[in-house]
């Protein structure tokens, strides 16, 4: 019985505990207080979920689509300073880019000198002195062929001329010679009109030789230095970037500098054979200024695909215009198959897989310089993007976290 007692115990304790604690959560108003208020207080029986976090609620799409254009709106700012700055700086800019070009293809050549037990010195003078003479034979190759064929072109204009009032005075024009003289009379009016305009622009031109004489001395003094130290520039530069970037940089700048130098090489050896080419076409059609024109299609043929088929475009109108409708038809047969040896031969035989650009990437990169940047954009348009892809593609591909590079980092080679 004596179990039976203690449970009576049990329960007249239980009902006491409930008792002062139903007394306890009532205050002295009469208003319940909350059980968690209380010493001891039972926490309540259910709790309120929490609150979704708003990122959770949309779906993982959007999520994805978020995190890539944050970073594509970063990365377009970028490239937006990075253009300004080009743009403001395009006195300086492009003369750099110029001489890194012209480094591209004498620096191999002064690699092959040296190789010969040239010394240094005289490698580097000897190669600079080299691409000196070609460039200026050439410019005055061309400016000897103009002046010498000048009076040949002054008679054959005439000659045009006349042929060209004697069409439109036939049918179906049937002008007269009082309608041609008053469009050569309107002619001369608008002229007179945009005098204003042209004289401005004559009186620029000093302004605009200053500007290419600076240019052009900032071009010679930066080849001479990328030639002379161009080891110690680019171990500069890669010491710009945090330690742990150096490998990543270095290797990236080196695959960059081979792919520089073998678009160069491929470039000079596809311009030489534009310029052959539809020079001597040129030459056997009797056309006058043949050797300019093959030395303009040189020139031109340095930006690539576009250069020659405008150079090309004009040996036609010269041969239409000094020659005839024949002479111009050989002359366009004869530049689509010098563009169909450069596309089908000479590009994957010469370049290799050394230069992977894709002929539409080509166009749209040389169209986009053009447009941003005029001439000089279409003419660094193509070795950027060549080089740009050969340095993502490297450090894409993680091999420079298997090289170990020191703060004094080894640039790219002189000669390749």
């Amino acid at each position: 019985m004596k179990f039976s007692r203690r449970s009576q115990r049990s329960q007249g304790a239980a009902t006491d505990g409930s008792a002062t604690d139903d007394a306890a959560r009532t205050s002295s108003s009469g208003a319940a207080l909350p059980a968690a208020a209380l010493p001891g207080g039972a926490p309540p029986a259910t709790t309120p979920p929490a609150a979704t976090p708003p990122a959770a609620a949309l779906p993982p799409g959007m999520l994805v689509a978020g995190a890539w254009a944050w970073r594509l709106l970063a990365v377009a700012a970028v490239l937006a300073v990075l253009f300004w700055l080009i743009a403001t700086l395009e006195e300086i800019v492009v003369p750099l880019f110029i001489a890194i070009l012209v480094s591209a293809f004498l620096v191999p050549v002064a690699g092959f000198l040296r190789r010969h037990r040239w010394p240094r010195w005289l490698a580097i003078v000897a190669a600079l002195l080299a691409g000196v003479v070609v460039v200026g034979g050439l410019v005055l190759l061309a400016v000897t062929q103009i002046r010498a064929g000048l009076p040949q072109i002054e008679k054959q204009s005439v000659a045009q001329y006349d042929q060209l009032t004697t069409l439109l005075q036939g049918p179906p024009f049937q002008l007269t010679n009082a309608d041609v003289d008053g469009y050569l009379t309107d002619a001369q009016n608008a002229l007179q009109t945009e005098s204003k305009a042209i004289l401005s622009g004559v009186l620029s031109i000093g302004t605009a030789a200053g500007h290419l004489l600076a240019g052009g001395l900032l071009t010679l003094f930066a080849t001479i230095f990328l030639m002379i130290d161009g080891r110690g520039v680019w171990a500069w530069t890669v010491r710009l970037f945090p330690k742990s970037a150096r490998p990543a940089v270095d290797g990236a700048g080196q695959a960059g500098w081979h792919t520089l130098t073998s678009f160069v090489r491929v470039q000079i050896v596809v311009a030489a054979v534009n310029a052959v080419g539809i020079g001597l076409i040129a030459f056997v059609l009797g056309l006058p200024l043949a050797v300019p024109i093959a030395i303009l299609v040189f020139l031109a043929s340095f930006i690539p695909v576009v250069g020659a088929i405008v150079t090309g475009a004009l040996a036609v109108i010269v041969a239409l215009v000094f020659a005839g409708p024949v002479q111009a038809v050989v002359m366009l047969a004869g530049v689509l198959v010098v563009h169909l040896l450069e596309a089908h031969v000479l590009q994957p035989l010469v370049m290799g897989s050394a230069v992977r650009v894709h002929p539409l990437a080509v166009v749209f990169a040389v169209a986009g310089g053009s447009y941003v940047a005029g001439i000089p954009g279409a003419l660094f348009a193509v070795p950027t993007v060549a080089v740009l892809n050969v340095m993502v593609k490297y450090v894409a591909t993680g091999a420079w976290r298997r090289s170990r590079v020191a703060d004094d980092v080894v640039a790219a080679p002189e000669a390749s």
